[in-house]
């Protein structure tokens, strides 16, 4: 389970240090998509197959399945971690996350996700001014 925020710089080459407590979770690969909210997703392979699957069972006749589908796999990326743990990610990701230095990598159960620092920054304020009204949002969840 992934869990922890931790703040990461890219450096000069793009490149993006994953917390060796994220990586020891993942293994040797990692595959990387478009997130929600102008995040990206990290998955483990054996996280990322259980995705595939799901999404192999969305019906082709629908223009909105086949529209997530092709952004959520044209996007994606198989990746391995470098001797200094870090991962170099795709132009079209750092573009979707509006990477451009500062990071934040979160632990969110079976995946990671990558924030620019400033959307997480607004991200979270929000979340925190409605903390309450989500949680009870959430009918089926007792904590």
């Amino acid at each position: 389970m992934f869990m922890g925020e931790y703040h990461h710089n890219l450096d000069s080459k793009g490149r993006l240090i994953i917390p060796a407590k994220f990586r020891d979770q993942i293994g040797e690969n990692v595959v990387f998509t478009r997130g929600m909210e102008g995040c990206i997703f990290g998955y483990p392979l054996p996280e990322w197959q259980k995705i595939e699957a799901k999404l192999a069972k969305l019906p082709l006749t629908k223009r909105s399945a086949r529209k997530f589908t092709r952004l959520f796999y044209s996007g994606a990326m198989e990746t391995e971690f470098d001797k200094q743990g870090r991962v170099n990610l795709t132009t079209t990701l750092k573009t979707h996350a509006g990477l451009d230095k500062e990071c934040v990598i979160v632990g969110v159960s079976d995946r990671i996700e990558i924030w620019s620092a400033q959307r997480w920054a607004d991200f979270a304020e929000d979340a925190n001014e409605n903390y309450d009204d989500i949680a009870e949002d959430l009918d089926d969840i007792e904590l």
